[in-house]
């Protein structure tokens, strides 16, 4: 009886230690395949996932809203999130006032800028947000963060849902409905080059981009802090000079329940030379996705295993 008992113990000793080696799985939400999420989230999955130990993969979503609902809900380990959605969810604050907030919400790493595009037609007339009224605008579907930050730029010009007619689809939906003359104008926010708005801008009349500054500009920075000045280059877009625009941080988020030696190996690996050359290389928004940017405009707490990393890196004290 004795050594059954033994047995019994040492057979699930050994599952313990087979389970804790276990190669671990871990999903990245992102965003619909034409923006920019999808891509770089397909790249740093790649990059980081280590064979036999911790398998990352990429997953296509509704966007940040999507992504921290799938987290609170556990249908993913992690998401990409606009800095503002990420600080709203964690909060309970802006379009979460009222809601359960998602307080156990974790930063993995601040990625790069996202830029709010608004594109009409070239030679269209709209020259404004503001020219926007009685416009067919597409504001990008229920969950995505581009829909939160159109709302939020349309009333800092006084423009009214009411006041448009609006349309609740992607990017690359709204870019072929403008193709056909079916559409005006559609927000897209998100790191530049957009896949949708590249292929849009190089096909037929072309398109322009409305500026966001002046008044309307610095009185949402003054109401909303995490929009920051941003500025889409001459030539990032075929025939489209610079513009003057507003951006928020795209940042990976997890739970605190996801646990934290895989956090941290997953952050080691992103910022492993390997890893920074294939995200450099790899698209324009790679660049910027570095370890100083990391922990920079992050309104939430950080998770263990990412503040381990940084702060054996020196860039957290």
């Amino acid at each position: 009886m004795r050594f059954k008992v033994f047995a019994t113990a040492v057979l699930a000793s050994v599952a313990l230690v087979g389970a804790a080696n276990a190669q671990q799985f871990f999903r990245i939400g992102t965003g619909g395949t034409a923006g920019t999420y999808y891509p770089v989230g397909g790249m740093i999955a790649n990059a980081v996932s280590q064979p036999g130990k911790i398998i990352v993969t990429a997953q296509a979503s509704n966007g940040s809203l999507g992504n921290v609902n799938g987290i609170a809900s556990g249908s993913m380990e992690s998401g990409f999130s606009q800095s503002d959605v990420a600080t709203w969810a964690q909060t309970g604050t802006g379009i979460f006032e009222g809601k359960p907030k998602i307080a156990g919400l974790r930063m993995i790493a601040n990625l790069y800028p996202e830029s709010i595009h608004v594109v009409v037609k070239k030679g269209s007339g709209i020259k404004s947000i503001a020219d926007l009224k009685g416009k067919r605008v597409a504001l990008d579907e229920p969950g995505s963060g581009t829909l939160i930050n159109a709302r939020l730029v349309l009333a800092a010009y006084g423009v009214k849902e009411s006041d448009i007619k609006p349309e609740y689809i992607k990017p690359n939906q709204a870019g072929d409905k403008m193709k056909d003359g079916a559409l005006d104008a559609f927000f897209f926010t998100g790191g530049a080059p957009a896949g949708a708005i590249a292929e849009l801008a190089s096909a037929g009349s072309g398109i322009e981009l409305l500026p966001i500054d002046g008044a309307a500009a610095d009185s949402l920075r003054k109401s909303s802090g995490f929009f920051a000045i941003d500025t889409i280059a001459a030539d990032t877009y075929k025939g489209v000079g610079a513009v003057k625009t507003l951006a928020v941080g795209a940042q990976w988020v997890t739970s605190d329940k996801a646990d934290t030696e895989t956090v941290y190996q997953i952050t080691k690996a992103l910022y492993s030379d390997a890893a920074q050359k294939t995200l450099s290389a790899g698209h324009a928004k790679g660049k910027f996705i570095t370890l100083q940017n990391a922990v920079q405009g992050v309104g939430i707490p950080f998770h263990p295993g990412a503040e381990k990393f940084y702060k054996e890196a020196g860039v957290l004290k």
